[in-house]
Formats: C-alpha cells, sequence, structure tokens
C-alpha cells in the first residue's frame, strides 16, 4: 500500500486517544489499520524485488552485457519511469526520516506504542522504493527495448489507486469528522499521486513502444551494438540539450561518465561543447568589446590590463550575473544554521518558548542545506565555464597577435615569453574566475557574521570586528611584497621558458659539439635564479596563511575577552551559535590569502597579456598590393628605403629603385650580408618602411632559405590548406623530384614528418616548400636561395622543371648564389651594400661593373679545376641512361623490401611513424606515483610531522570547542560550572596551542613541497638532456615544454598543498565522526553506509575524471607546438595570405583543449551534487553538528579526486624521468690520451645504421676508410645517407651493425663527450644562440680575445664585428635573427677553427654563401686544418674537387671511392657524369 494512505500520522492518532469531542472515524478509517495493510504491502514488494535482483545478478554472471539500444520509442518513457521512481524513493526516505526525528524530538523517546504502526509503514515504504528503483536502474536504465513486466505495471495501477483512495480518505476525515490531517500526511499525499500517474502513464507508453519494434531492428550481435556505442563519439553538446531536472541534478553528464567507467575515454569520446562555449562564438564578441575600448584600428596599441578586463566582464557578463546570485543564495543559506542554532540548543535543553519549533528548526536547516547545495555547485560550474571561455578568448587574441608582430617585436618578445604568456597566464587569468566573487562577498560575509554575533552577544561583536579589520590590514604588507615576488618569479620562469625553447630547437648542434651538459647548467642556474623567488613568494604565502588560519582562533578570543571585559554572560547556546559563526567565517578568512594571491598573480598577467597586445604589428602599409590583373607591373619598388633597425643610422636597404613586370624572372645576387633577403622581405611588406614605395599584384608565394615545414603529414604540408587536386599535386610532385623520395618513405606522402622536418634531410624540406608554393598557383614567386640545399643534378632539375617550366609564365624573383643560374633570367640585381649595385641582363652588366664580375670571377676560378673534363653530350647521356637506371634498381629494391615488410603487419606499419601521438598513462594514478612524490624529500621524513602537527591541530581544535560548550551555563539562571576568567583562559591556551601546530604544519609542507618540486625538475631535465637524439627527433618540443613550464607550476605552487588538504580533510572527517559518536551513537550508525556510498560515488566518478584530466595535459601540447611553429613561420603564413587558416586551426586545437576541460568541471559537480545529497540525509541525526558534517564528508572524497587530478602533473614529470639515456659521457675505464686523436685515420666496417628498429636502414652495409690527414669529400643524391653517416661518426645514432674505428680505438667503447670534444663539424642548419658574439663563438670560455679576433678574421666575419658598437659582446637575438643565414655559417666556421681539433667534418658548410666567400673559406680552411683529416659533405661539386679522396654514396651504399683525377679519367663513372652535369649547367644553363 502507498505510503499516502499511511499518512495518518501518530499525532491524528494521539489527538483521537485523548479523548477529544468529535466523531470517532470508523474502524476501516483508523490509521492503524491503514499503515499495517501499507506496510504489510510494501514489505511484500520489497521481498520480492530483492529477490528478482539476487536471481538477474546470478543469472547474468559470466555473460554478456546486454545490448544498449539507443533512440528507441519506449527509451524516453523507460528513463522517466527509472528517474520518477528514485525521486519517489528519495522522498520516502526522507519523509520517513523526518517523521521518526519528528517522533523522537516531540515525545522524547523512542516508546511511544500508538506511532509504531506509521513508522514501520514509512520504513518499509522507503526500502521497497529505494530497492525497485536499483532494480529498474539495473534492468532498464540502459535498456529501452524491453517492455515493463505485468506484475510491475499492475503495483502501479494499484498505487495509483491506492494514493487516490488516501486523498479521499483524509478528505472525508477533516471535512466529515472535523478531525486534523497533518501537513505531512498531505505532502505524501502529492508526492504519492503525482509518481502514480507518472509511472501509470510512463510504464504503459513504454509498452507500446516496445511493441511497435520489429525483430529485424535488434542487432544480430550484442557485441556489435556495444562497440558501435562506445566508438560513435557524441557530436553535440551534452548541455546544449539537457532538461531543466537533468540540467539542475547535472545528470546530463551520466552517459559520459558510464562510458568512462566502462572504458578508458580518448578524445573522440568527449562530446563537442556549446557553439557559446568554442572559439569561433567567443572570439568575435570578445574582439569587438576590446575593439571598442581601445578604438578602432589601433592595432591593440591601447591596450591596458584595465580595458582587457572590461572587456573580458562585458564578454561573460551573464555568466558572472548568474554566478553572482548563486553566491549570494549559498552565503545566505550558509548562515541559516549559526542564526538559528542558539534557538535549537534552547529547543533541546527544553525551553518552554521553544517547544512548538522543533520540527519547523529541522526544516529550515534542510531547505537551506538544499539551497547551499544546488547554488554551490551551479556556482562552481557556471564559474568553470567562464574561466574556459576567458582562457580560449585571450589565447586566441594573443595567436593572432603573435602571427602580425612586427620583426622589431619579435626581436623583443622571445618564444619563450610568449609561450608562458598562452600557457601560464592565460591559464592564470581563467582561473581567476574561481575568486573574482570574493572581492565583494568577504565583506558580505563579514557583515553576516557580525550580524549573528550582535544577535547573540551583543556590543562584544564589536570586538569580533575589530579583530577582523586587524586581520586584514596585518596582510597588506605581506601581499604587496607577494605580488612583487610573483612578478620576479614570472621574469624568470620567462628567461628559463625561453633558453629551454631554444635549446630543444638546437638539441641536435648541442650534442654534435658536446655541448649539452653546459647549456644544462645554464638552465639549473636560471632554475636557481627563480627558485630563490619561488623561495620567498612562499615564505610570504605561509606567513599569510598562518595569520588568516589563525584569524577564526583570534577573533574568538578577542570576542570572548569582549564578553569577560564587558560582563556579558556566556550561555552554551550563544557560546556554540558564536563557535558556528567563527566556523563558518573562517572560510572567506582561509580562502583571503589565496584570493589575494590570486589577484596579485592575475593582475601580473594581465599586464604581461596587455603589453603583449600593446607590441607593434607589421605595418599594414609596408608593401600595396593591387589583386590580380590590375596591372602589367608586378613588383615595383621606387625610392625605397628600408631598415631592421628604425633607430641605426644606416639603413639596412636604400635607394631602391626596380620594376618587374608580370612574367619576368629577376634574380637577386651578392655576397654574404650585401641584402638580398631583405630585399624579398620587403617586397613581402616585412620590412619596417622608411620612405618610399612597394606595390604588387597579385597572390604571392614565398619559399624561405631556411626550410619552414610544419608537424604533420607531408601531403598537407604541400597542399597548404588547398582541395586536393590530383593531376596538379602530381605534376608538382614530378617538378619537384619528390616522387622518388616519397618512393622511400614508409607512408609516402602520409608520412608524419617530425617538428622542423627533423626526420627529413636539408634538401627533402626545401624540395617541400617549393612543392608547396608551386601547388598554391600564386601570381608572384619569391625565392630565397632554396637551391643551395640541394645537389647539383637537383638544382637543375629544380631551376629548369619549376623556374623554367611550370612557373614559365609568373613573375619570379629568385636570390641565388649560383652564378650558373644567372644567365635565364630577363632581370639580375646584384646587391652591394644594401644598394643595388648593378641591374640588368647577364650580358648587359656583366661588363659594364666590378660586382657582377667579381662572383663570375671567383666562380670561373672554382671551374678550372675543371678544364681536364671533355664535356661530352654522349656522357652526359650515359649518366641519365645508366646512373640513373642504376639509382632506380637500388631504389626499387628497398621499395619492394619496404612494401614486403609493411604487407607482414599493418600494426608494425604503424608504429613505423617517427612522430607518434603523446603517451598518457592508462587507468588510476598509481600508488608508485604518491609514494615517489611523499618520500622524494628527505626520504618522506617530514611527512610524519605533518601529520602529527594536523592531528594535534585538530585534537586541540575540538577540545577548545567542547571546553567552551561544556563549560558555559545552560541558561542565565544556570550555576555556571567554572568561572568566566578560567573559561577564557583555558580556551586562548588550547586555541594558542593549535596555532602553534598549524605554524609548523605550514612550515614542514612548504618544505617539503619545495624540496620535492626541485628534485623533479632537476631529474627531468638530467634525463631530456641525457636522451638519445632520436627522443627529440619523435617528441614535439610542445610536449616537453609543456611538462617544463605548467607541470612544473602545478608542483612548485600547489600540489603539496593538495596533498595536504586531502589528508588534512581525512584527519578532520575522523574528528567530527568520534565527536559526534560520542555525543549521539546513531551518527556513527548513519555515518558509515553514507561515507561507504561517497567512496563508491568517488570511485565512479574518477575513471572519467582522471582520464579527462590527462586528456588535458595531452592536448595543451599540440596548442604550445602550433603556436611556436606558427611565430617561426609567420612570414610565410603571412606570405601566402594564409592567417585565418592558421587561426582556424588554433581555434580547433584550443577547443579540443577546452573540451576535456568542460566535462571535467562537469563531472567534479555532478559528484559533489550527489556527495551534498547524501550528507543530507544525515542532518536530522546531528542537529548540533550538522553545520560540520557536510564539509566534513565532502571533503575528504572532493580533496581526493582533486588531488588525483592534480598529480597527473607529477605523473608526467616521472614519466620524462624515466627516459632512456644515451650512452655514458664518459668512461671511468677510459685510457685515451690526452692527445686522441693522433692521426685522424677513421674506419668503417660494414656499418649498419638505421633511426629506428620499425624504420629500414639507411646506411647499408659501408666499409671505408678515411686516411689520416688527408681531406675527403662525399657526394651523392639528397637522401642518400650522407648526413646519417655524420651522425654514426658523431654517435648521435649508434652503429645497428658493424664498426667505427677513429685511430684504430672502436668510438661505441669510449664516452660520448670524449668524442665529440675531439671532433669538430659545422653542420648543415647555422645555429646561433641568443647572447653574444663571444658566447656563440666560445659557450664553454675556453678562450681569450685574441684568440676569438684571430678566428673571426680567418671566416671573414671581423671587418663585420669591429664595424659593431659592443664588438665581441654585440648581442646575438634568438636564433640569430639579426644575423643573415650566410653570417651564421661563417660563425659555425669561426667555431672550428677556434677548436682546431684533428678531425672535421664539413655538413654542407658553405651551402648559405656566395661562391667568392666559398672559395675563401675553402682557403682558410686548408690553411688552418692542413694536417687535419677533413670530411666534406658539398652539393657543390667544386667544394670536393681539391679534396685528396672523393666518396660517392647512393641510397645508403658506397658506389665509387677513388681520388677526384681517377674518378674523372673513368668517364663512366658516376662521379664524373655529375661533375660534367654541374659544369654543363655552369656553362648552359
Amino acid at each position: 500500500m502507498p505510503t499516502a494512505v499511511a499518512s495518518a500520522s501518530w499525532p491524528l492518532a494521539a489527538a483521537m486517544a485523548a479523548g477529544d469531542e468529535q466523531q470517532p472515524l470508523p474502524f476501516f478509517l483508523r490509521p492503524v489499520l491503514l499503515h499495517s495493510v501499507g506496510a504489510g504491502a510494501h514489505l511484500l514488494l520489497a521481498l520480492a524485488v530483492a529477490g528478482r535482483i539476487l536471481f538477474t545478478a546470478g543469472s547474468r554472471r559470466g555473460k554478456e552485457p546486454a545490448t544498449v539500444v539507443r533512440g528507441a520509442v519506449g527509451f524516453r518513457w523507460c528513463r522517466l519511469a527509472v528517474r520518477a521512481t528514485w525521486a519517489l524513493a528519495a522522498c520516502e526516505l526522507f519523509l520517513a526520516a523526518y517523521s521518526l526525528v519528528s517522533w523522537y524530538l516531540d515525545s522524547g523517546g523512542w516508546g511511544a506504542p500508538e506511532a509504531l504502526a506509521d513508522h514501520a509503514d514509512a520504513a518499509a515504504t522507503a526500502l521497497a522504493w529505494l530497492l525497485l528503483a536499483a532494480y529498474l536502474q539495473l534492468e532498464h536504465g540502459r535498456r529501452g527495448d524491453e517492455r515493463f513486466p505485468a506484475p510491475l505495471r499492475l503495483w502501479w495501477a494499484l498505487f495509483l489507486v491506492l494514493s487516490v483512495l488516501a486523498v479521499a480518505v483524509h478528505a472525508v476525515t477533516i471535512l466529515h469528522y472535523k478531525l486534523p490531517v497533518p501537513a505531512l500526511a498531505w505532502a505524501r499525499d502529492a508526492v504519492s499521486v503525482l509518481a502514480g500517474a507518472v509511472l501509470l502513464v510512463a510504464g504503459f507508453s513504454a509498452t507500446r513502444g516496445a511493441v511497435g519494434e520489429s525483430a529485424s531492428e535488434e542487432p544480430l550481435l550484442n557485441g556489435a551494438s556495444e562497440s558501435a556505442a562506445e566508438n560513435d563519439s557524441v557530436d553535440a553538446s551534452m548541455f546544449t540539450g539537457a532538461g531543466f531536472l537533468s540540467v539542475l541534478t547535472f545528470s546530463w553528464m551520466e552517459p559520459l561518465l558510464a562510458l568512462g567507467h566502462r572504458k578508458t575515454l580518448d578524445l573522440d569520446d568527449v562530446p563537442d561543447l556549446d557553439a557559446a562555449d568554442s572559439v569561433a562564438g567567443l572570439l568575435p564578441p570578445f574582439k569587438a568589446n576590446l575593439e571598442a575600448l581601445t578604438g578602432e584600428g589601433s592595432g591593440g596599441q591601447n591596450v591596458t590590463a584595465f580595458k582587457l578586463t572590461k572587456a573580458l566582464v562585458r564578454t561573460v557578463w551573464l555568466h558572472i550575473a548568474v554566478t553572482a546570485l548563486y553566491a549570494l543564495i549559498y552565503n545566505l543559506a550558509t548562515y541559516v544554521g549559526p542564526y538559528l542554532i542558539d534557538s535549537l540548543v534552547q529547543y533541546l535543553n527544553g525551553d518552554e518558548r521553544y517547544a512548538s519549533k522543533g520540527k519547523i528548526l529541522v526544516v529550515t536547516f534542510i531547505v537551506a542545506k538544499v539551497f547551499e547545495c544546488l547554488s554551490q555547485r551551479h556556482w562552481f560550474f557556471r564559474l568553470e565555464q567562464a574561466g574556459i571561455r576567458v582562457r580560449s578568448a585571450l589565447v586566441s587574441v594573443v595567436y593572432e597577435k603573435g602571427l602580425s608582430l612586427s620583426s622589431t617585436s619579435r626581436q623583443s618578445c622571445t618564444s619563450g615569453e610568449m609561450i608562458n604568456i598562452i600557457s601560464v597566464d592565460a591559464d592564470r587569468v581563467g582561473l581567476f574566475a574561481w575568486y573574482m566573487h570574493d572581492l565583494w562577498l568577504v565583506p558580505l560575509q563579514v557583515a553576516m557574521a557580525l550580524f549573528i554575533l550582535y544577535s547573540t552577544l551583543g556590543v562584544a561583536s564589536f570586538a569580533a570586528l575589530g579583530a577582523t579589520v586587524v586581520i586584514m590590514v596585518a596582510n597588506v604588507l605581506p601581499m604587496q611584497v607577494q605580488e612583487k615576488f610573483q612578478q620576479k618569479l614570472m621574469d624568470c620562469k620567462d628567461v628559463r621558458m625561453k633558453a629551454t625553447s631554444e635549446i630543444l630547437r638546437n638539441m641536435r648542434i648541442l650534442k654534435l659539439q658536446g655541448w649539452e651538459m653546459k647549456f644544462l647548467s645554464k638552465i639549473i642556474d636560471q632554475r636557481k635564479a627563480e627558485e630563490s623567488w619561488l623561495k620567498k613568494y612562499l615564505y610570504t604565502w605561509t606567513v599569510a596563511t598562518f595569520v588568516l588560519w589563525g584569524a577564526p582562533t583570534f577573533v574568538a578570543v578577542v570576542t570572548f575577552g569582549a564578553c569577560l571585559f564587558l560582563g556579558i554572560p556566556l550561555e552554551s547556546g550563544k557560546v556554540l551559535s558564536a563557535l558556528a559563526t567563527f566556523r563558518v567565517l573562517q572560510e572567506p578568512i582561509y580562502n583571503l590569502p589565496d584570493t589575494i594571491s590570486m589577484m596579485i598573480q592575475t593582475k601580473v598577467s594581465l599586464d604581461r597579456i596587455a603589453s603583449f597586445l600593446c607590441l607593434e604589428e607589421l605595418p599594414m602599409d609596408a608593401a600595396q598590393r593591387l589583386p590580380s590583373g590590375n596591372s602589367d607591373v608586378a613588383i615595383e619598388i621606387s625610392n625605397g628605403c628600408f631598415s631592421w633597425d628604425a633607430s641605426a643610422e644606416v639603413p639596412t636597404l636604400n635607394d631602391l629603385n626596380f620594376q618587374a613586370r608580370q612574367g619576368m624572372r629577376v634574380a637577386v645576387c651578392g655576397t654574404v650580408g650585401s641584402g638580398k633577403s631583405s630585399l624579398l622581405s620587403c617586397i613581402l611588406g616585412e620590412m619596417p618602411k622608411i620612405s618610399g614605395e612597394v606595390k604588387t599584384c597579385g597572390t604571392m608565394a614565398y619559399v624561405s632559405q631556411s626550410a619552414w615545414i610544419q608537424s604533420g603529414k607531408i601531403q598537407d604540408n604541400i597542399l597548404f590548406g588547398k582541395e586536393m587536386d590530383s593531376e596538379r599535386y602530381d605534376r608538382v610532385l614530378e617538378s619537384c623530384s619528390l616522387k622518388k623520395d616519397l618512393e622511400i618513405l614508409p607512408f609516402g606522402d602520409k608520412t608524419v614528418i617530425g617538428e622542423r622536418g627533423i626526420n627529413l634531410s636539408g634538401g627533402q624540406k626545401q624540395r617541400i616548400q617549393i612543392a608547396r608554393a608551386l601547388y598554391q598557383d600564386a601570381d608572384i614567386y619569391l625565392f630565397d636561395d632554396p637551391f643551395s640545399a640541394v645537389d647539383a643534378h637537383t638544382g637543375s632539375h629544380l631551376f629548369k622543371e619549376c623556374l623554367l617550366g611550370a612557373l614559365g609564365s609568373k613573375t619570379v624573383v629568385y636570390v641565388t648564389h649560383q652564378i650558373e643560374f644567372l644567365p635565364a633570367a630577363d632581370l639580375i640585381l646584384v646587391m652591394k651594400g644594401g644598394r643595388i649595385a648593378q641591374a640588368g641582363k647577364y650580358n648587359e652588366i656583366l661588363s659594364s661593373g666590378e660586382e657582377l664580375m667579381e662572383l663570375v670571377g671567383a666562380h670561373q676560378d672554382a671551374l678550372t679545376a675543371l678544364d681536364v673534363i671533355d664535356v661530352a653530350s654522349a656522357g652526359s647521356e650515359s649518366f641519365s641512361s645508366s646512373g640513373t637506371a642504376s639509382l632506380s634498381i637500388s631504389l626499387s629494391t628497398a621499395e619492394e623490401k619496404d612494401k614486403q615488410n609493411g604487407k607482414d603487419d599493418v600494426d608494425k606499419v604503424q608504429s613505423g611513424q617517427l612522430v607518434v601521438e603523446e603517451e598518457r598513462e592508462k587507468g588510476r594514478v598509481g600508488f608508485w606515483v604518491y609514494w615517489k612524490y611523499l618520500t622524494l624529500a628527505y626520504g618522506g621524513a617530514l611527512v610524519p610531522f605533518v601529520l602529527i602537527a594536523q592531528i594535534l591541530f585538530q585534537v586541540l581544535q575540538i577540545a577548545s570547542n567542547y571546553w567552551m560548550a561544556s563549560a558555559s551555563p545552560v541558561s542565565k539562571d544556570a550555576e555556571p560550572p567554572v568561572s568566566m576568567s578560567t573559561l577564557i583562559y583555558v580556551f586562548v591556551a588550547l586555541a594558542g596551542a593549535s596555532l602553534m601546530c598549524i605554524l609548523v604544519r605550514t612550515l614542514f609542507l612548504l618544505i617539503a613541497g619545495y624540496k620535492t618540486a626541485t628534485l623533479l625538475f632537476d631529474k627531468m631535465h638530467m634525463s631530456i638532456f641525457r636522451a638519445p637524439m632520436s627522443f627529440f627527433d619523435s617528441t614535439p618540443s610542445g610536449r616537453i615544454l609543456n611538462r617544463a613550464s605548467t607541470d612544473q607550476s602545478e608542483l612548485d605552487t600547489n600540489i603539496a598543498y593538495r596533498m595536504g588538504s586531502a589528508a588534512f580533510s581525512i584527519i578532520q572527517l575522523v574528528g567530527i565522526i568520534a565527536v559526534m559518536s560520542q555525543v549521539a551513537w546513531q551518527v556513527f550508525v548513519v555515518s558509515v553506509p553514507v561515507i561507504v556510498a561517497c567512496f563508491w560515488s568517488q570511485r565512479y566518478y574518477i575513471d572519467t575524471a582522471r582520464e579527462l584530466q590527462r586528456l588535458v595535459g595531452v592536448c595543451k601540447a599540440p596548442i604550445l607546438q602550433h603556436f611556436a611553429e606558427s611565430i617561426t613561420g609567420s612570414a610565410t603564413i603571412r606570405s601566402f595570405g594564409k592567417e585565418n587558416q592558421f587561426v582556424s586551426t588554433n581555434s580547433h586545437l584550443l577547443d579540443a583543449f577546452s573540451r576535456p576541460n568542460f566535462y571535467n568541471a562537469a563531472a567534479r559537480e555532478w559528484l559533489c551534487f550527489r556527495l551534498y545529497a547524501l550528507s543530507c540525509l544525515t542532518f536530522a541525526f546531528c542537529l548540533i553538528f550538522l553545520i560540520s558534517l557536510p564539509t566534513g564528508l565532502i571533503d575528504p572524497v572532493w580533496c581526493m579526486c582533486n588531488l588525483e587530478n592534480k598529480i597527473i602533473s607529477v605523473e608526467r614529470i616521472l614519466q620524462y624521468i624515466s627516459i632512456p639515456e644515451e650512452p655514458p659521457l664518459s668512461m671511468s675505464g677510459d685510457t685515451l690520451s690526452h692527445n686522441w686523436p693522433s692521426e685522424g685515420e677513421i674506419q668503417l666496417r660494414n656499418l649498419h645504421v638505421r633511426y629506428a628498429p620499425q624504420l629500414p636502414f639507411v646506411l647499408k652495409g659501408l666499409t671505408v676508410t678515411f686516411p689520416g690527414a688527408m681531406k675527403t669529400g662525399i657526394v651523392g643524391r639528397t637522401g642518400s645517407g650522407k648526413s646519417t653517416l655524420i651522425q654514426a661518426l658523431f654517435r648521435i645514432v649508434d652503429p645497428t651493425i658493424g664498426q667505427i674505428l677513429v685511430d684504430g680505438v672502436d668510438i661505441c667503447t669510449i664516452g660520448l663527450h670524449d668524442l665529440r670534444s675531439r671532433l669538430s663539424i659545422i653542420p648543415q642548419d647555422p645555429t646561433m644562440f641568443e647572447g653574444t658574439v663571444r658566447s656563440n663563438l666560445d659557450p664553454l670560455s675556453e678562450y681569450n680575445d685574441d684568440q676569438i679576433w684571430e678566428a673571426l678574421d680567418n671566416c671573414q666575419l671581423g671587418d663585420e664585428v669591429r664595424k659593431k658598437e659592443l664588438k665581441l659582446d654585440s648581442p646575438v637575438v634568438e636564433n640569430g635573427e639579426n644575423w643573415s643565414v650566410g653570417q651564421r655559417q661563417l660563425v659555425c666556421l669561426g667555431r672550428v677553427i677556434l677548436k682546431r681539433t684533428k678531425i672535421l667534418v664539413l655538413d654542407e658548410a658553405t651551402a648559405s654563401v656566395d661562391t667568392a666567400t666559398d672559395t675563401l673559406i675553402q682557403k682558410t680552411l686548408r690553411g688552418n686544418f692542413s694536417d687535419a683529416t677533413v670530411i666534406t659533405i658539398a652539393h657543390r661539386i667544386t667544394s670536393v674537387l681539391d679534396s685528396d679522396m672523393v666518396l660517392l654514396l647512393d641510397n645508403g651504399v658506397a658506389v665509387e671511392r677513388d681520388t677526384p683525377a681517377k674518378l674523372l679519367e673513368d668517364k663512366s663513372s658516376l662521379f664524373s657524369q655529375l661533375v660534367a652535369e654541374y659544369t654543363m649547367r655552369a656553362t648552359h644553363t
């Protein structure tokens, strides 16, 4: 029988038994009969349902789970029925509990016999409906295809009938018999009738839906459906379409939580964001608001932190308003308890004035707690949502600004600073959403607390006000100091991140030179500077925390002391009310240091973001761009004067005047540093214009001198956002000689390129760049010497097929050092000293001035060595036939092997990609992570002291509260157990001792957390710097930078606090339960199942939340990587007009990062809402301590969930501590002589090398000897293995098979630094580091100034450096961008001249310099390294012609090896044919 029938509660029976004069009820209307029938019916239902559950569980054991059929007609009704049953069960449980408590409070005991039937019925009803709800959840919660069982539908029909009958009985009772019916009975009636109607409709509607389905609609296999359900990602936001109740209770998260409980979540499983939360919905209004405040077209020059804040507030104003309302409701509800607790104590003490108010008090408490729960959960969720929006908006505008920065701004703001702005500062501003309402909430909370204190303690409350003001004022100075420390800390972090970013970009150079430990020490030194400010910041935070943690105790002591002084009597009710008020007041006071600290950090971050947005942008008027077809003139510069540095006396380019008509080929040549690349920059509009005019007509494509390649597939790099046109795509691949390369690569054009094209040779990168430009089909093409990075044959092919062929009708401006490419130009510009020294056709200007003659003369000198060769077309033809045939045979063999390997196992092929998806742990965070964190600092010795201090604090807090409550008189008239002074003195002593415990705990926690963060930083960086080069090839720097910035910041300031909070909240919970079980043991009985339910909810939730948090970490690195790549290639992006495409990609990556963030926040609130609901069930049993219990129950579970989410930062750093190391830097048993190698002989024995076990061999059985003190040239096509051979010599890659002997010593048996420090190399990619000229030439500070000047003179840079004001201390900006590429290459030459080792390797060392400078360099090398072994890899044949020996590689095999003269004598040799081809190109191009 429904509870409504049993709703004539025992007060009605008591009224009848009291002998009232009203007409007595007939027997069939008596409560005893109705209750008995109801209890019996519900007990039978409970037994039946329990049996069904047990039977179902037993029969399902070991079977596959039932199929989930989504979208069935009956499913909506089924879900409604399940939720209605749960709602009814919850109501019945609450009403039963309320009835029991009311009975106990009103009767004074548990033995009133007339009420037994009523309460038995209430208990049986609650139990039956709970079991029924559980059964429906298990059987029908996910299975809408089955109709409800007939007995169940029959019960629902009967329930509705009996509920209506109960209403009729009550109506007759009150109308006919004039007997009162309690309000509780009417409440039960209303709930029962409503629930009965819903269940009946749902039950029969679901049946009709199920009947309408045919058997053919059911899946054939359960597993297939389940798999489809799991793999089918939810496209739309679950939040957008959720109903009111679903939003209210966060039930819309349940599908994702259920999925996360069943399987490990991937990003595809996470639903999309609501349109308003995505960047596409956020950015336009934010930019409009910001522009309205700063002024249209200001380019962000007027942005201030205040205006930025104002724009953000306008963008998310609705969230701010709604959360303010929620915060107000929450705070009002929070203070209901302290306000009414005095009344409750008086009621429990038997005060006649409160005799009839017990039930009202209980209902008020519970209603307040319900409002408190709902408002707080939605307050926090909406704050998180606002924070996500703020972060996305800021990162988006910073990204757009980064793409439009001028060159001056790029030099003033390094990539490290920009990465910190988007990874730290934007995060921090978004996080401030949590604290923004504290600014007005703290005064409100203090005012409400003072109002309550005034109502209980009178004028003594003004003492509390004074104490609160003192605490607030006392924190002003520490917070000001903290702001200063925070700014310094961020500045140091910027410097460190900038250096880390630069080092990661150039790690290959550092390892080749053996400098990585020196640069690691530089990072460690920068970290020490950062740590000094971090330590000061943390100690200041500790002082502020100690003061504010002691604030409630201090306020209590002052207030009670004022009561003693003023003679205000302290009764137990007033004391408990005051203590409860102090307890509630401690939350804003506890949070105050965090709020102030966060305000300081946020202001610093806003200032930094505003400063960045104020940086100068690329001027829009630098070049005037006209649409295609508007003019016959493609490029025109009139009276142009340009300078990279506006303050420089002499401009970079001066007096520029030239015109290029549509379809012209314009060649630009000149010596190193003459302004060739700058000329292209001014055409692009990249260079600040001082005067003059630049006009271009049509779309442009640009190929930079240093190849810029994006991470991703080769195909995506070539398409560059354009649609695939197969015919054009194939033509472009053919023109750029890429087809053969793609055949060799394991995935063809689907091969994923590592960061900065790390797994491609220099020539392949340049050809992909050219292919990208060709595919765009632009009107104007600008080439900045791309032919230097490819061999002679490929260079000729590119020039003929691309510039003369595919681009024959286009306007092309190409910078080149190859004189042989000049005659084909319609116009040649010879640059000298930033001016156009000569302009005209080749034959015209050859005799009209010295500049071109110098270059041509140097070229002719280089060709004199080739005079001995009879250049015949037959030789060339034989090369094109036999040579190409031999190449194609070897390539096709390798291709066949690769294809066979690929067919063997698809998984192996997939693992063949160099760059793989970022690794993340799966499942629970291992205990070892916590253990490692706790025991790393001092072996965990401080942990017990922290715990003991917290336990003592908790004991002393309980003791002080217990003392005040027990030693105070019950009422004014009662005799006080102790004197007023004794009461206060003992309280002060206990409070003071608890404060000392807080100080000890906070200090030890700080010391342990700081030490652990420092140790983990050192270990991670040592592990990263000692990692093999393969790790950096396959790991984008964004992943490493993410750990070094975001995760390290969590370790520095957050993890220890979270770890402490979790432990403290558990200790607090144990203390509360212990005290309450002493006072009312029934609380303990209720608390145990509630705690079990809380922890079960936590385990269910954490499966999803943990993976979402890991996805957050994984999704952040691509944002940083894309940002860094975009900044590096901003000139290329702008030249192609692809800004919108890259902004769109950034928006997509931001949304992918926000999705797990958003749903993680929702999952957190889902858990907290349910924890609060569970805690509300215990209110009736803990009326005195109800202010403590809900928080006590929720805090441990919440803190543990939060800790598990945050500890993932530790887990991610520990991942990088366990990276496999390179071989040792030095061997303890090394017996190398100090002058090894003395001869410089290098022997390769059966050398096989590959970059990874799953990749094919690059060198295949190489057996060669390089004699000591001889010069050997290595030549071969791009990708033939030349650079790999050098990497094997330096042990960047260790041989898989075979040996390398240097002076008879196997290099694999000695330390890496012992080897690398005794070899020298000028690498293919010239590298300079931020610093000075001196630090770039001599990073280890081993040489004096005279030696450095001598080296500079030898490498033709002495005069250039002497012109600079600071000479050797002249600054070098990040990446050496204030030096030309050729000058950077000369600096690399200067390094090896200083080092003067016995073995020197030149890897395309002169590719970026003109022929004249190349000749000078070769002369310098011959003079300085006459007795050294020199190995030269070169694309210019002239660079290896004076070698003693030539080695020709083809597809990883040594095809030819002999002296140049002997190889040239044999006209059929491949080397002879290469030379012939080069000579033909030089003379006939």
